[in-house]
């Protein structure tokens, strides 16, 4: 027997809006702010009059909990899939503010001519045109004379007939009674099922995940401040990739702007840091995994419900704990002090660049752990070098790239039931063994990807302080920071020449090195036999060529520096293949060296 999870309904948008406007059902902003063009605002409005589908609302109904005297608090509906369409409705017919992507608070007016009986985008030249009603919200109001409002249209307009305009307002006037079909989700389904019936119902395919969730559930929560938090999680985001919002913040959400939320992430307004600028779904992972001890969102959306994980039951006392205890958290996280040192702790690591990043999970549980560690108290400098370590780790054995929900939480539970240093340094024996550096890594460097073995490989460059490719002075460091060339040891037109045409091929991880534009042109597609001939001249007649090195013992440590093999120099016409191979082993064991100075 099929067990019917849910119930559809139909009911007019005049109803739909009291229920947003009474809080029955809460607008969470589940799929971020406001994201609708105005033309699409339009657009939706002309279907609604002209008797269009407009596809079904979907409402998801939060469990009701105890409360501590033992009574049953009915919990708030959610609405997760509709919100543009909702926040489109309350904008246009009930001229409410919308807070667009940008976060800026603004009214989308909706004009209609019901001569014509076409909508528009209000503008100026709208506004003085007698054929247009600039803005269809005044049609809506309480207070708003009908009959009055034809008359005038009929003086202003003495082409019209009366009859026609009164219908065609009337039509419009009529649009909160088009009724929409909303779908009401169970109480007792589980997060796995109502994302799936999202996906399925969602005709754009749009994904929701574990952290969209869990910002609704803070969103409806006013009782306890978990709308507070939620906007602070979407300021704080913005303000670390958009210092300039602050400004915005200030002026025009003061309320906020009182909170000490604001004040203790204002340091954002200098920043010029953009190594790492979290996004809602690192920052929620990062704070649940660090607080909780827990790594799976899904139970922080249960938490966030008053799910008692025991007795199965549901109860009020569990959301304000778990509101409380997500808001110390959050402190935490925001903290100036703590996250300027860990994102001194990753550049130290000689990650100097937010393009040698290309993946935050490794940041987020690195984060966590930087966390956790200062709770437990352990000494700062072990701390960093457990860090650094942790970090470059997880990147080079892609820790957190398949589950990462399930990684975090299986790191995070075993760091708290074991000794932590001892838990951390056995998890770098495990992962990064003989064979890791000798076979594994080598072997995974196979490959035409940059990510993650050769980012990897210029921070050990760049904590080893190395030269450029052939340069005297300027270093590694120096050509990330001015975003300097990959030049490829065995050039591309070179190879394609003979018979490695595919990208894959030349490509390849060990034919990269950094090196300046300069020397990277004016080797151009000359084959290794015949520059490096010129190098070695170079260095004996002292002709400048390529770069400035022009002795010999020079030239071996920067080939060195570079994990270029030297036999290179005494027999420069070295197969390609055979090449590629005896650098990947040595680029290993200098990331290896590098891994054990962290």
């Amino acid at each position: 027997m099929i067990i019917q999870k849910f119930s559809v309904n139909q009911y007019p948008i005049s109803t739909l809006l009291s229920w947003i406007q009474s809080g029955e059902v809460a607008v969470p902003e589940i799929q971020r702010p406001f994201v609708w063009e105005s033309t699409q605002v339009r657009d939706f409005i002309d279907s609604l009059y002209k008797g269009y589908p407009v596809g079904y609302i979907i409402i998801w109904q939060n469990p009701n909990v105890k409360t501590k005297d033992g009574a049953l608090s009915k919990g708030k509906k959610i609405l997760i899939d509709g919100q543009q369409r909702v926040t489109a409705l309350m904008t246009a017919i009930l001229g409410k503010e919308i807070v667009d992507k940008d976060y800026r608070k603004r009214k989308i007016r909706i004009a209609f001519n019901p001569k014509k009986k076409i909508f528009e985008v209000t503008n100026t030249a709208i506004e003085k045109n007698k054929e247009w009603i600039s803005d269809i919200s005044k049609v809506f109001s309480q207070d708003f004379n009908f009959l009055k409002l034809v008359e005038d249209y009929v003086l202003s307009n003495p082409d019209v007939i009366k009859d026609d305009i009164f219908l065609s307002l009337d039509a419009l006037r009529s649009i909160v009674n088009v009724p929409v079909g909303v779908i009401e989700l169970n109480s007792d389904l589980d997060l796995e099922e109502v994302t799936e019936i999202f996906i399925r119902m969602n005709s754009k395919g749009t994904q929701l995940n574990q952290s969209d969730f869990a910002m609704s559930k803070f969103a409806v929560n006013d009782k306890y401040g978990g709308d507070i938090i939620r906007k602070a999680i979407d300021y704080f985001c913005y303000l670390a990739d958009k210092p300039e919002f602050y400004h915005e913040i200030l002026e025009n959400d003061k309320e906020f702007a009182n909170t000490d939320y604001f004040k203790k992430m204002a340091w954002l307004k200098e920043s010029k840091e953009d190594l790492y600028d979290p996004s809602y779904v690192d920052l929620l992972r990062t704070i649940f995994t660090y607080k909780f001890k827990r790594g799976k969102l899904q139970d922080l959306v249960a938490l966030l419900s008053g799910r008692d994980f025991k007795t199965k039951e549901y109860k009020e006392e569990i959301i304000e704990d778990t509101i409380n205890k997500f808001r110390e958290g959050l402190f935490d996280y925001i903290n100036e002090a703590n996250f300027k040192k860990f994102i001194m702790i990753i550049r130290s690591a000689g990650f100097i660049d937010s393009s040698m990043i290309r993946a935050y999970n490794p940041l987020n549980f690195s984060y966590a752990l930087f966390l956790t560690l200062k709770e437990k108290g352990i000494h700062p400098a072990k701390i960093e070098s457990y860090v650094r370590k942790w970090f470059v780790m997880s990147v080079l054995t892609s820790r957190y790239s398949g589950s990462p929900d399930s990684q975090f939480d299986e790191d995070i539970k075993r760091l708290e039931e074991s000794n932590p240093e001892e838990f951390i340094n056995n998890i770098f024996k495990a992962e990064l063994s003989d064979s890791f550096w000798s076979v594994t890594l080598p072997e995974s460097m196979i490959t035409s990807s940059d990510y993650p073995y050769f980012q990897v490989f210029l921070a050990a460059q760049v904590k080893m302080k190395d030269k450029g490719f052939l340069s005297k002075d300027i270093t590694v460091e120096d050509l990330i920071s001015i975003k300097g060339d990959v030049h490829h040891i065995f050039p591309k037109d070179y190879l394609k020449k003979s018979g490695f045409s595919d990208r894959k091929d030349y490509n390849q991880i060990a034919n990269y090195v950094m090196a300046q534009s300069e020397i990277n042109l004016a080797i151009g597609n000359k084959p290794p036999k015949e520059y490096i001939k010129e190098l070695i001249s170079q260095c004996n007649t002292k002709n400048l060529k390529y770069g400035g090195i022009n002795n010999l013992d020079d030239l071996v440590e920067n080939f060195k520096m570079h994990c270029i093999p030297i036999t290179i120099l005494e027999n420069n016409d070295i197969d390609y293949l055979n090449f590629l191979q005896e650098r990947r082993k040595l680029m290993a064991q200098k990331i290896r060296k590098y891994f054990e100075m962290l």
